[in-house]
């Protein structure tokens, strides 16, 4: 990657938040942690910043973001507060994630921890939802404000409810 193709890889969320300073602010200093931890070295040296990070993100906005989080262009914090994304959670391109919500794995019977969901393109997460688990979510599916989604959803679906019931949308995005 040249460098003019990072320098732009930390504002391709820019525009998907462009009514949201508060999520313009977050997804660049996360765009740019994200990209200075892929190295030790960098990660030593920018240590203080990672700092600086965790205590402007986390504490002051509270958004739990890690920098570890793979997440694709274009993605979008509506109204971000209260939002929980464990750093293994995978999202594709043009995902929406709104407040208080709540992604991540739970504790298996033995201790352990299970894998994070895994979201396709295009998908949106409304308020107070709950998404955990080593599940798949597919590409233009719509999680529900208050769903508590435990299983995959495929694509061009609806998960509403608590627990989720995954059913069709009624006409799938283009």
């Amino acid at each position: 990657m040249t460098k003019a193709a990072s320098v732009w890889n930390v504002f391709q969320d820019w525009r998907a938040n462009r009514a949201n300073p508060k999520g313009r602010l977050v997804m660049i200093c996360f765009r740019i942690m994200h990209l200075l931890r892929q190295s030790t070295v960098t990660f030593i040296l920018f240590l203080p910043l990672f700092v600086t990070y965790r205590i402007l993100v986390e504490w002051v906005l509270c958004i739990e973001l890690p920098w570890k989080t793979r997440i694709g262009p274009g993605f979008r914090i509506d109204h971000g507060q209260s939002l929980v994304i464990n750093d293994h959670t995978v999202f594709g391109a043009g995902c929406s994630v709104r407040s208080c919500t709540t992604i991540g794995n739970k504790r298996l019977p033995d201790g352990s921890a299970s894998g994070s969901p895994r979201f396709g393109d295009r998908v949106e997460v409304g308020s107070n939802a709950v998404i955990i688990g080593p599940i798949i979510i597919g590409d233009d599916a719509l999680i529900g404000a208050g769903a508590v989604v435990v299983k995959d959803v495929p694509a061009n679906h609806l998960a509403l409810g608590n627990p989720a019931r995954v059913t069709p949308r009624a006409a799938p995005l283009a």
